[in-house]
């Protein structure tokens, strides 16, 4: 069995600009989401975390090559090289191009700028040269032009759509692959080739664009910059030229588009035909079971809310929340409220939906480069509205993605259902149509999360920001149910019910929440994956004789701090539900022969089930720890029962899984030795240091 990777890594660490990443995140979130989370990774995360197995393709910016050298030769090039050879997927954007090859010549005999010296990856094996055109200064656009292109139809008909005979692309700095022609032998494949006179010397051919296939892998090389959305960039940025450069690439930017998809179809992606609009942040609508506790809810943040010509706001230490009253609002006011999902994906857009800022690294060299700071989109500067909903809930037409009377009436229902229970778990509901990430939000406002009370819970339709363990992060389009729950753990209870096993009390909440749904649903496929991931059965591999193939769904992130007598914990979900990418979704178990006849599951139901299931386990481990009925129920549902593994950390020793231990929730694995026998040695392996891919059969070390 094999896990789908479903990261689109972009670097942003020494060397990357501003600029470049920015291109790089507007246009390829339009091409590749939902199917793939298209974020960045940092030089740490690249050098630390185990970030390969999840990672379908790796991005190289526009930036600094020497800049890339400094901070990843040697282990972060080991670790690119082995990703790549072993099916991985790299993308090197002109300093990136650069830098995939065997060796860099960049303004060879310029004392100032000149850059010579071989490279370690050798995806190329030969030398990127550059400039293939003139005039290139540092931080500016005085060497930018359109640089015409011609593609190599064969090279890239495979993955079919539509092919432009020629193009322009936006360029600046970047260099040729020289004598690609010569290395059709070596698996070198032109995909496109400068058409103009160059200002250096390119061996046979003028290759731009390059592809060869590497090990299990394969790299794609560019000198021009085919990310670049001519859309993007400012009239005013350039000489008195520069407008018509922008032009001349606008008026062939839908050939770019069909030219940089099928090239990220040689990549063996799965490409949207029609672009994805960016998501634009949406206000923040917060409620109640009893909506008169609203009020008393705003009563106790009465310490961090400020006032400023006669309007409500808390500044916290992330976010900014703009308070408004539902009943002080007038009819205008309720119409703004309504909000689109999406901006729409027009000629007039900036980057991002935002007005364009011009960063102070621009553009790519050869040179040193620093790290970039606000890779990001600005999310975090935006003002949230934060509508107080004291007297009813939202009208449909403010939450046309989120049914609140559904959600109140089952948790009322379930809680029910829950006699022991106390209630509190999403008896206060935070919800936003789009929100950068709701585990984000609640943890880095520190001063607005200690006043929230137990069980307060942030939900949300789409997330632009979302946020995994490491370098994991979770694709969050609509259709998935994303959420995050505050909760208070008693310090007293550190030794009788450690913290750390809320994550696995989450992860069985979820499975029991979803075999619990209601009457039928107790055999819909779902597993555990130590220590907090969730998997289905995949329904596309259940016909006669087919091997059993499971797929993740859904993923739990828990960040805790702790102050005064408590541990404080935002407790971070997401799951599948009705969307079936990346992966599969919980509606699409619903058609096997187990689960034939089920009603559709809705988000906001399973939300309630979920959130009252995770109160009773919570107050059972309150009171008894991991007891043995517990860690029953927990094993019965996992992956993992007598899986044989390699242990990484223990020098390759091959080992059974047999649970985890009681006292702290550690994995615990008995060693094998001659012919699988047992040798008596056990190995407990904490969930921090360790990454388990199940589907290798490998518990890996993570690096520290």
């Amino acid at each position: 069995m094999a896990s789908k990777r479903m990261n689109v890594l972009i670097y942003t660490g020494v060397g990357s600009t501003v600029e470049s990443v920015r291109h790089c995140l507007y246009t390829l979130r339009r091409l590749l989401s939902p199917n793939y989370a298209v974020v960045t990774i940092t030089s740490e995360t690249l050098l630390k975390e185990p970030w390969t197995a999840s990672c379908a393709l790796l991005v190289m910016p526009g930036g600094a090559d020497l800049g890339y050298c400094r901070v990843l030769n040697g282990e972060g090039n080991r670790r690119i090289s082995q990703y790549v050879n072993r099916g991985g997927m790299y993308l090197g954007l002109c300093a990136g191009g650069y830098y995939g090859t065997g060796r860099c010549e960049f303004e060879v005999g310029d004392e100032k700028m000149g850059v010579v010296g071989d490279r370690e990856l050798g995806f190329y094996p030969n030398t990127c040269r550059g400039l293939a055109f003139p005039g290139f200064v540092y931080h500016s656009e005085a060497g930018a032009r359109a640089a015409e292109l011609r593609t190599n139809k064969t090279a890239l008909a495979a993955g079919g759509g539509s092919i432009p005979d020629v193009f322009r692309s936006y360029y600046n700095g970047g260099g040729v692959f020289v004598d690609a022609e010569k290395l059709k032998d070596r698996g070198v494949e032109i995909l496109a080739s400068y058409t103009e006179d160059l200002h250096v010397e390119s061996g046979e051919g003028k290759a731009a664009v390059v592809f060869r296939k590497i090990g299990e892998g394969g790299a794609l090389l560019t000198g021009p910059h085919p990310e670049f959305a001519p859309v993007n960039l400012n009239r005013k940025d350039g000489g008195p030229d520069y407008p018509k450069i922008i032009d001349a690439l606008l008026a062939d930017d839908k050939m770019r588009i069909d030219f940089l998809k099928a090239c990220l179809l040689k990549l063996g992606l799965q490409v949207n035909q029609e672009e994805q609009g960016i998501p634009s942040l949406s206000r923040l609508h917060l409620c109640a079971t009893n909506p008169s506790e609203v009020a008393e809810l705003l009563s106790s943040w009465e310490a961090i809310i400020t006032t400023e010509d006669g309007e409500e706001y808390i500044k916290g230490e992330h976010d900014i929340f703009h308070i408004h009253k539902r009943s002080t609002w007038s009819t205008h006011t309720l119409k703004n409220a309504v909000t689109n999902i999406t901006v729409p994906a027009s000629a007039t857009e900036n980057l991002f939906g935002e007005p364009k800022q011009k960063a102070d690294l621009h553009h790519d060299d050869g040179g040193t480069g620093t790290e970039p700071a606000g890779l990001t989109p600005d999310s975090e500067e935006v003002v949230k509205t934060l509508i107080a909903h004291e007297d009813d809930e939202p009208a449909n037409k403010e939450t046309p993605y989120f049914n609140h009377a559904a959600y109140f009436a089952n948790l009322v229902r379930y809680n029910e259902i829950n006699r022991d229970s106390d209630r509190e778990f999403g008896r206060y509901l935070l919800y936003g149509e789009v929100v950068t990430s709701t585990n984000t939000i609640l943890e880095k406002n520190v001063s607005l999360l200690a006043r929230l009370p137990q069980g307060f819970t942030f939900t949300a339709t789409t997330q632009v920001a979302g946020r995994g363990r490491g370098a994991n992060v979770w694709v969050s389009p609509p259709g998935s149910l994303m959420f995050s729950t505050v909760l208070r753990h008693p310090l007293h209870l550190s030794t009788s019910a450690p913290v750390v096993f809320v994550q696995y009390l989450a992860a069985l909440a979820i499975v029991q929440g979803i075999t619990t749904y209601d009457h039928g649903y107790a055999n819909v496929p779902v597993r555990l994956k130590w220590p907090n991931d969730i998997y289905a059965l995949d329904p596309s591999a259940t016909g006669p004789g087919a091997e059993k193939k499971y797929v993740k769904i859904g993923g739990i992130l828990v960040n805790s701090s702790y102050s005064g007598s408590d541990y404080t914990l935002v407790v971070g979900i997401g799951l599948n539900v009705t969307n079936a990418a990346p992966t599969t979704s919980l509606n699409a178990l619903l058609g096997m022969k187990t689960t034939a006849g089920l009603q559709a599951f809705t988000l906001e139901k399973l939300l309630a089930r979920v959130l009252t299931c995770f109160e009773r386990l919570y107050a059972r481990f309150c009171r008894n720890g991991w007891d043995e009925a517990l860690n029953e129920e927990y094993l019965k549902r996992w992956l993992h029962s007598d899986q044989i593994v390699t242990l990484e950390t223990e020098g390759g020793a091959r080992a059974r899984i047999k649970g985890i231990t009681r006292n702290y929730g550690l994995l615990l694995a008995e060693e094998l030795g001659w012919e699988d026998r047992k040798t008596g040695k056990t190995f407990e392996l904490q969930t921090d240091s360790n990454s388990f891919d199940f589907f290798q059969g490998l518990l890996k070390k993570k690096e520290t």
